[in-house]
């Protein structure tokens, strides 16, 4: 919004002439973090008092670990605040006309509201089903197919350069021009869905500890504002994607606005969410933030690469999966509890060293995904 009523000014007047600097990505994604930052930092406090006030809190599983019947009633659907938090700052300083921008903030928007159906009806019934599993599936393939449809089949507006690459899978560590998947776009566009939801449900996977999910999603974030910006970015003259030989148009640079007010909010809800939490993020959360990383991976051309980077995303949902299948086949269970980072607590491991040592993990996870700009 800012970029599109205020930009065209500093050609106008020469008053606004240092209304230029909307033009640069660099700035704008700055100030979508100091935003996004500023509203958690000043709305928390009011929101958490509501929260308690309608006494929705938390519901805790009775299998779960017994150091989290303590939490009992904390304030939950933090998520709400987060989504705020990432959606107004992107308005503000992103090229709303922006394709990619539209549909990554349509799936993070789309995405909350089934997270917030889901956490109701928690709250309301007071255990922990919530929303079923196969309507709550259900409308996250339908928001991410249509999407999906909107950038990838809709080819209005969109320039030339993307629809040479849009079905191409780039394999990380290798040479975009010469050593890329192409997929046929029937086949392209339920391969992306699955991306999409899939990192999605595996963030709310994530999320059962205090600050264990927000962290590497601030992490993930933070990488494809790197790679968004490198992507679309063009220096002196050449684009910098064609001499990286990695996937890459000039309309990907706005994602880096996205990603950035991902990475404000995120600070700004950390502060409440460290341990011990005053407030947890809820589905309305999670699942918004998975739905919004899985189309910047989509979108930026990473959908392996983002194995990689959400490394930790991925270990907790095949513990989960791993955890079902010997259950369902022979009868054992192969961790003391999935997620995984519950089979560390029953381990006897303190939540805080389970949660910095994930974070860590996906520090290094995410060096090693941005190696794979140059070493190719």
């Amino acid at each position: 919004m800012m970029y599109d009523l205020l930009y065209p000014l500093s050609s106008r007047f020469g008053w606004a002439g240092a209304l230029n600097v909307l033009r640069y990505v660099p700035f704008r994604a700055i100030m979508a973090t100091i935003t996004a930052m500023l509203m958690c930092f000043f709305l928390a406090p009011w929101f958490i008092r509501e929260l308690q006030k309608k006494q929705i809190g938390q519901v805790i599983r009775d299998d779960g670990p017994q150091s989290h019947h303590a939490k009992a009633g904390t304030p939950t659907m933090g998520g709400a605040l987060i989504l705020l938090s990432v959606l107004v700052p992107t308005v503000l300083w992103a090229d709303v006309k922006n394709s990619f921008v539209v549909a990554t903030a349509a799936v993070t928007a789309g995405y909350g509201l089934i997270g917030f159906i889901d956490d109701r009806l928690k709250i309301q019934g007071r255990n922990t089903a919530g929303l079923s599993g196969r309507y709550k599936l259900l409308g996250q393939v339908l928001i991410a197919t249509g999407a999906i449809y909107y950038v990838f089949v809709h080819q209005s507006g969109m320039p030339a350069d993307w629809l040479e690459i849009r079905t191409r899978l780039a394999i990380p560590f290798v040479a975009f021009s010469k050593n890329s998947l192409d997929l046929p776009l029937w086949a392209y566009v339920p391969f992306a869905v699955f991306v999409v939801v899939g990192t999605s449900n595996a963030v709310n996977l994530t999320d059962g500890l205090d600050g264990l999910a927000i962290g590497p999603v601030m992490i993930n974030a933070g990488t494809y504002v790197v790679w968004a910006y490198i992507a679309g970015t063009i220096l002196f003259g050449r684009p910098l994607a064609q001499y990286l030989d990695i996937a890459g148009i000039a309309a990907m640079s706005e994602l880096a606005v996205f990603g950035a007010a991902v990475i404000g909010a995120g600070i700004g809800f950390l502060w409440y969410n460290t341990y011990p939490a005053q407030v947890f993020m809820g589905d309305v959360g999670s699942l918004s933030l998975g739905g919004g990383l899985g189309m910047m991976a989509v979108l930026t051309k990473n959908e392996f690469l983002s194995v990689i980077v959400g490394g930790i995303f991925v270990v907790e949902t095949l513990s989960v999966i791993t955890q079902v299948v010997s259950f369902k086949l022979f009868g054992k269970r192969v961790f003391l509890m999935a997620p995984i980072h519950h089979h560390f607590e029953k381990k006897g491991w303190p939540e805080p060293r389970i949660i910095v040592r994930f974070w860590i993990i996906t520090v290094l996870l995410a060096l090693v995904s941005l190696s794979s700009l140059k070493l190719r």
